[in-house]
């Protein structure tokens, strides 16, 4: 959500940032909007004053044995009350026309967000690790001998339709572990807290991290109205809503293993051959609310946790900056880090970590209230994977795939795996 107070002061500047996204310059319609607002208020209370002021009068005229006068000034008074009634629910339509022009309006880009109009654009900032050479050709993750007959997506089609997948046996276990390392690792050393969150959420919620009104079709919504949450970004953060937190209170770290949902519109045909894109698949989320001067370093500590959860499993990557035409509607600076997949022989996205600034906070009213006593002011949330699970997965496979269908698994993992650390070619651990 926007401060429509701040575009009124600088609408050149508003729609310059806009422009960098490359979307279209609306202040001008903005404004329009607000100033028949305003004075759809003002002259509600102008008809309102003049009510009072009437009704003064009509005791007056009473008193005084008027009775044409009384008569009069009663009857204006009616009149008063209903056009203030119609002036004030017209400013209330106003009021609302402008909220949804606001809350479909993209966040505005950080000043150091490379410009640009799609992923080419985007900018690399890191690179770890080397691809490892193998003496075979590599194949993806659901060709690998010993993981094809536990990724079973006949069975999952059977029952849910495209882009599902059933994981059995070692294969689920190692997914599982993953998932356990990832969580152990943001709470014992990453000073996150674990929450378990609903994974069905309300309008409100999806509204506040800006799911809503905008992206309903990437999303599930029940018959009932909940939503299933595309991610635990959504009620992580939806947490602190219409709160007025102590500024001692700050920052609060969250992380989250759940389920997610996503109806993935618009990307058909697109990455359909085994599980990197799927309807359904669970991630570990890290979610930050945080002083509004801290959040440009919470974003780098958020990215160095993910970046290091990686390092930590063997899988090379390499994180970029995304331009101004590849980030996210809520995003003011994202940074993706993508693992190499051999299988496709290509790095492909594991983790997006982004800043909203304010953007967030202003649309669910999650505030702090500083130190020094002043005035209550929004906080500054922050999201990132920390990780993508399936994917994550997948790049662990592919990347430990050996000639005989085998896979070597990193050795952070095998705590979770009963001190095993391979997958044989029958798939079975060992």
């Amino acid at each position: 959500m926007h401060d429509i107070k701040a575009i009124r002061e600088n609408p050149a500047a508003f729609d310059a940032a806009l422009t960098r996204r490359g979307d279209e310059a609306v202040s001008s319609s903005l404004l329009a909007l607000d100033e028949e607002r305003r004075a759809k208020i003002a002259a509600a209370e102008a008809a309102q004053a003049a009510q009072k002021a009437a009704a003064k009068e009509v005791g007056a005229a009473k008193a005084k044995g008027d009775e044409a006068e009384f008569e009069r000034l009663r009857a204006l008074v009616g009149e008063k009350k209903a056009e203030v009634a119609a002036m004030q629910n017209e400013a209330k339509e106003l009021d609302a026309k402008l909220t949804d022009a606001l809350a479909r309006i993209a966040n505005l880009p950080a000043d150091d967000v490379p410009q640009g109009a799609d992923e080419d654009d985007n900018v690399e900032v890191n690179r770890w690790g080397t691809a490892r050479e193998m003496d075979f050709d590599p194949v993806e993750h659901f060709e690998i001998k010993g993981v094809a007959a536990a990724m079973d997506f006949e069975t999952a089609a059977k029952i849910s339709g495209a882009r599902f997948v059933m994981l059995k046996g070692a294969v689920a276990r190692v997914h599982r572990a993953l998932a356990q390392f990832m969580i152990d690792t943001h709470v014992d050393e990453n000073g996150l807290t674990e929450v378990n969150s609903p994974v069905l959420v309300r309008d409100e919620a999806m509204y506040g991290t800006d799911k809503l009104p905008k992206f309903g079709e990437d999303s599930y919504q029940t018959t009932n109205g909940w939503w299933l949450v595309p991610t635990s970004e959504v009620p992580l953060t939806y947490s602190v809503a219409g709160d007025i937190l102590e500024e001692s209170a700050l920052p609060i770290r969250m992380t989250a293993h759940t389920l997610c949902f996503r109806s993935e519109a618009g990307s058909a045909g697109k990455d359909t051959s085994g599980m990197l894109r799927q309807h359904q698949f669970e991630k570990v989320e890290m979610v930050s609310v945080v002083h509004p001067d801290e959040s440009d370093n919470e974003q780098k500590r958020m990215l160095r946790c993910a970046e290091d959860l990686l390092e930590r499993l063997g899988i090379p990557y390499r994180t970029v900056v995304l331009c101004t035409g590849d980030m996210g509607f809520g995003a003011r600076r994202t940074f993706d880090i993508e693992a190499w997949i051999p299988g496709q022989n290509t790095y492909r996205e594991i983790s997006s970590v982004s800043t909203t600034g304010a953007f967030q906070a202003r649309r669910m009213n999650a505030r702090f209230r500083p130190a020094d006593g002043g005035k209550p002011a929004y906080v500054h949330t922050l999201n990132g994977s920390g990780l993508a699970v399936g994917r994550c997965l997948i790049a662990v496979l592919e990347n430990g795939q050996n000639a005989d269908g085998s896979v070597t698994l990193p050795e952070v993992l095998a705590p979770y795996l009963g001190g095993k650390t391979t997958l044989n070619a029958e798939g079975v651990l060992v």
